[in-house]
């Protein structure tokens, strides 16, 4: 399908998004994003993405009219390409993409552009789980930027996944905050949980607030398991029942390894098989059979 890209208030092919050498966002890292992600051709969780993204603008003085502009260029995108689906498949559904710069100019870079979903990245994940290594590299600190801004200045995350990759042949990092508790992982949240106490959380205020961790609260409270935020130790993790990762195009996945030693069983645990078909019910398909399916 021949995409087309919103770039600064026009549509255009998608193959010819271009952003100048001198703009802050390539030469300074100074830019905001959310990814998104449709089910069954529905933007997932529109509003609070885009709140987050308003949230980003207010922070780096990036006009947070430009949020409401990237709202309607979302809504749009999603439009103007319906999932694919082959006969007797489920729907290939889409990362939809938003960004936005202070511009080289006097008037900031806006772009909403989009991809399938590349399942075949995390498909087996669902069922063999995810390796996790703790790094040397920490959260960028409260000082250097706040933790619920979301922008592409992620040289830490880039290191840190490095650094694991090279401890452990596809592990992914695990990063700790200046004081040495758990923080998050690259491009995910992390929450463990354990019979007696339920869904424990890093508190929300030393990382960024997940929109998907806010959809395993939600189901927390619906399934009545608790869910409550505190400061969390790598041991403590080490030796929940189960440890999930949280974002927005996996939705939910296990992790069965940190540092090399298994998490609980050292395979997904039955809560988490749970809460993945909670959230398959949310959205109306079943999720991790979606990215089997469209992983092949």
């Amino acid at each position: 399908m021949a995409r087309t890209a919103y770039f600064n208030g026009e549509w255009i092919d998608q193959g010819r998004l271009a952003i100048p050498v001198g703009d802050p966002g390539f030469a300074l890292g100074v830019t905001v994003t959310e990814r998104l992600r449709t089910f069954n051709g529905v933007v997932w969780r529109r509003a609070e993405h885009v709140a987050r993204l308003r949230r980003s603008c207010e922070i780096v003085g990036i006009p947070t009219a430009v949020a409401e502009e990237l709202d309607a260029a979302i809504s749009e995108y999603a439009a103007r390409h319906p999932p694919e689906s082959p006969p007797g498949q489920p729907p290939h559904d889409l990362a939809i993409v938003a960004f936005a710069t202070p511009g080289a100019s006097d008037q900031p870079t806006r772009c909403v552009h989009g991809f399938p979903l590349p399942f075949k990245s995390w498909a087996r994940q669902y069922d063999d789980g995810v390796a996790l290594r703790t790094s040397s590299h920490r959260q960028v600190p409260a000082e250097c930027w706040p933790a619920e801004l979301k922008c592409r200045s992620r040289m830490h995350y880039y290191l840190a996944d490095r650094e694991a990759a090279a401890a452990e042949p596809g592990a992914r990092a695990l990063l700790l905050d200046r004081e040495g508790f758990v923080g998050e992982a690259s491009t995910a949240n992390v929450v463990l949980y354990n019979h007696r106490e339920g869904i424990v959380s890093p508190r929300m205020e030393k990382v960024l607030p997940g929109v998907s961790v806010a959809v395993v609260r939600e189901l927390a409270a619906a399934e009545g398991v608790a869910f409550t935020e505190r400061d969390l130790t790598v041991a403590e993790l080490a030796a929940a029942d189960e440890v999930w990762l949280a974002s927005t195009s996996v939705c939910l996945l296990p992790v069965v390894r940190l540092d090399g030693r298994p998490i609980g069983a050292g395979k997904p645990g039955a809560a988490f098989g749970r809460f993945l078909a909670a959230w398959s019910r949310l959205v109306g398909l079943e999720i991790a059979e979606q990215a089997r399916r469209c992983g092949d």
